[in-house]
């Protein structure tokens, strides 16, 4: 299988890595495929990645590895399984998936990090429904029962349960993960979400937590559980900003939890912004 080259597909090896990849990132976002000429999922995944790169028009370029012609470079970004994608943004590894997803799930991908360029994608002459989370389990279920040594789907089923809702049934998944993917960014992620989510397991409501603050500002269980609300919910920076009075505050109750939270909500954001701006607040409060 070779790439159909274009301005914005192109080959990628040792050589013109740092240039085209991590520099050139730091204008254009790089769709990085790791792929071989035996993969049969490659052969499935490559053509619609390419398709979707014409489609974004610049928005972002794909760059092919193939893993055989490249393993140095294949190693150093821990690659164990393919395909898998990287999508490298700012000179730094921002997300990635393996295995051959579904044309819907791939633009569902995209649409979380890269924005068109001049008005709406390219229309498709046929529309792709989104794959609902359901979809995504029955058929990542039966890819295990028919590749049960592809652990790499286990983890994608996590995902998927986590993201239906199952806490329980997705924790078990990540639970009997194998070491190499226990660590995996994607795992580590979502283990932090479920933590933070079970947190709340019988807790108090938003606006019974924003009471108890306010009626005591030392109720400094409120403000974590606060946090914990206001974080899963639709205030991401308010509930960073409890634990940071937490932090600021009562370092050291309940065993250091607030420099915990942080670093768990890290962990699960998107927003590299938010992040960095964060850690930067935390880093002063400490150091």
């Amino acid at each position: 299988m070779n790439a159909t080259i274009t301005p914005h597909i192109f080959n990628v090896d040792q050589d013109n890595f740092e240039t085209e990849v991590l520099q050139a990132s730091l204008k254009t976002p790089v769709l990085v495929d790791f792929w071989a000429t035996w993969c049969e999922p490659c052969k499935s995944l490559g053509p619609v990645l390419e398709k979707l790169a014409v489609e974004y028009s610049g928005a972002f370029r794909l760059g092919k590895v193939d893993v055989d012609k490249n393993q140095e470079l294949a190693g150093v970004f821990g690659i164990r399984s393919i395909p898998t994608v990287m999508l490298v943004k700012d000179g730094q590894i921002l997300d990635g998936f393996a295995g051959a997803l579904p044309e819907g799930q791939l633009r569902e991908f995209l649409s979380r990090h890269i924005q068109p360029l001049d008005g709406d994608v390219q229309e498709t002459s046929e529309e792709v429904a989104p794959e609902s989370p359901e979809q995504a389990i029955n058929r990542l279920q039966q890819a295990i029962a028919a590749e049960p040594d592809r652990s790499e789907l286990k983890l994608d089923l996590a995902l998927a349960l986590a993201q239906a809702g199952h806490a329980s049934a997705a924790e078990a998944e990540l639970n009997a993960l194998p070491a190499n993917l226990a660590i995996d960014a994607r795992a580590v992620r979502l283990r932090n979400q479920l933590d933070l989510s079970r947190s709340l397991e019988g807790a108090p409501a938003l606006d019974t937590l924003q009471q108890r603050v306010q009626a005591n500002p030392q109720d400094w269980e409120a403000h974590d559980l606060l946090g914990v609300r206001l974080l899963l919910g639709d205030d991401q920076a308010a509930g960073l900003d409890q634990w940071l009075l937490l932090l600021e505050c009562a370092r050291d109750w309940n065993d250091g939890q607030a420099k915990k939270r942080l670093l768990a909500a890290f962990n699960t954001l998107d927003d590299a912004e938010l992040v960095a701006r964060y850690r930067r607040r935390m880093a002063s409060l400490l150091f």
